[in-house]
């Protein structure tokens, strides 16, 4: 007996009839999504790389959340977590997105900091 895959992609569902088309349907969307990164990368476009939301360019955000979306993928799909109970999902995806939220916040606020002395010269602080 074979069991019924679901690929969800936006507010559809695809169905997979057996595991030679879910193969295929995780290859197409990692390919997807790598070649856009790709594209991404090498074209750079000025339009991305001129705007600058949240202290970094829109390219780079770009790149941290495509990156985000195939590792969710890759441990949804290849790590089985849709075959897990919804508090255990909720309970790994959470605690991966808080520390990489943190993640970046630090890199973030110490990478202006460097900035700041590379430009400025020596900041002091005053406590």
């Amino acid at each position: 007996m074979g069991h019924e895959h679901k690929l969800a992609i936006f507010q559809g569902t695809l169905k997979f009839k057996n595991n030679v088309q879910k193969i295929w349907g995780v290859l197409i969307f990692l390919t997807i999504v790598t070649a856009i990164e790709v594209a991404l990368g090498i074209y750079k476009p000025a339009f991305l790389m001129d705007f600058s939301p949240i202290g970094m360019k829109a390219l780079n955000w770009i790149f941290i959340i495509l990156t985000l979306v195939k590792a969710y993928y890759i441990a949804w799909d290849f790590m089985h977590l849709r075959d897990e109970t919804k508090w255990l999902r909720r309970a790994i995806v959470w605690t991966c997105v808080f520390l990489i939220v943190y993640l970046i916040t630090i890199l973030l606020v110490e990478g202006d900091y460097i900035r700041n002395v590379w430009e400025n010269g020596h900041t002091a602080w005053d406590f």
